[in-house]
């Protein structure tokens, strides 16, 4: 619940108000003298302070400098609450940081109104947990906000998954995106019968899970760790404020998407109408050319490859064995070399 501090000398305005603010929903605090206000403010650290300039102890200027010079409270907002309404008055107001006022007598909306608008704005810098106004702002000020976002994501909290790991599960409630740091991760679609068919595999700098940008209810794919990994997460809320602000990460992630959809489109369709020999040599050509660890090479195991290409594992095996037959790659434990990309890419039967 948002936290409000009410810090003003006449009795009857600060009932008042505390008593408005708790009806709309806050947790008030009140204290009548700056003094006062100052160690409430500094013990329940507020989201935002209601601050009456002429009191007795400590005046609102005194109150504002103090609550600047502390860590904790130097970015709380602060509305200043005053019947001097001179020119001069909310000048000097403003220069030491203030960050409204509000001219006695003022009505129920007004309040209620400046308050949101203060909130808001305190929300939208407060972009990412643990981030900054300042990272926020070299974010909206770079004209590829995407490559930013990967700096922003690699300060974030990591978290580690080891292979084979569930990462989450088809039909959980969709939490945020994840942005791989390092490693890679396959997503696949289970079957009745436990059999996988894998969707998409990603690498180093791919974002997961874009597709909750149309749809925040449930992920589409159980996503699993196909080696050690290391992921970096957004939460759904902090990524909509993101785009709201910055609507250019959101039309990058719309093309990352749309590029996604298209190519598991295509592999439905070469599933549904290839040979199983051309899906395998297909999946081959796909995983060497997006995922190859040296342009040639790819390490998949034979279910993997099976689950990417929509088949058994024993017609994997058949498969590669006629593959390897013909010289067009070889074969180590689950590492597969192409020697003939060219000639493997164009196989028809």
């Amino acid at each position: 619940m948002t936290k409000i501090l009410i810090i003003e000398d006449n009795d009857n305005i600060r009932e008042n108000v505390v008593e408005i603010l708790e009806l709309s929903g806050y947790e008030v605090y009140a204290a009548d003298n700056g003094k006062a206000g100052v160690e409430t403010a500094l013990k329940i650290k507020p989201d935002i302070v209601l601050c009456d300039i002429m009191m007795p102890e400590l005046d609102g200027y005194g109150v504002l400098h103090i609550l600047q010079k502390n860590p904790e409270t130097q970015t709380t907002p602060v509305i200043f609450l005053t019947a001097k309404a001179e020119r001069a008055d909310i000048r000097k107001g403003m220069e030491l940081g203030v960050d409204d006022y509000l001219t006695k007598p003022f009505d129920d909306l007004e309040l209620l109104r400046a308050i949101e608008a203060r909130l808001k704005k305190q929300e939208l810098q407060q972009l990412f947990y643990g981030q900054t106004a300042e990272n926020l702002n070299t974010l909206i000020s770079k004209e590829d906000g995407l490559v930013k976002l990967k700096e922003i994501m690699l300060e974030r909290s990591t978290r580690h998954y080891k292979k084979n790991q569930y990462i989450h599960y088809e039909g959980d409630h969709v939490t945020g995106i994840y942005y791989i740091i390092s490693g890679k991760v396959k997503t696949v679609k289970l079957t009745e019968d436990g059999r996988e068919l894998i969707t998409g595999v990603y690498k180093e700098n791919d974002y997961l899970d874009i597709s909750i940008l149309f749809s925040n209810d449930t992920y589409n794919d159980t996503t699993i760790a196909l080696e050690e990994t290391v992921l970096s997460f957004l939460p759904t809320e902090q990524l909509d404020k993101l785009l709201f602000i910055y609507p250019d990460v959101g039309a990058k992630f719309i093309k990352i998407l749309a590029n996604d959809m298209r190519e598991k489109e295509v592999r439905l369709l070469q599933i549904a109408y290839m040979s199983v020999r051309k899906r395998i040599a297909q999946g081959i050509v796909h995983l060497v050319v997006q995922h190859g660890m040296d342009g040639s090479s790819i390490k998949f195991s034979r279910d993997d490859l099976a689950a990417f290409s929509g088949t058994s594992p024993e017609t994997v095996s058949r498969t590669l064995s006629d593959f390897r037959e013909e010289g067009l790659i070889e074969k180590t434990a689950s590492t597969i070399h192409v020697l003939n990309l060219d000639k493997l890419s164009k196989i028809k039967n």
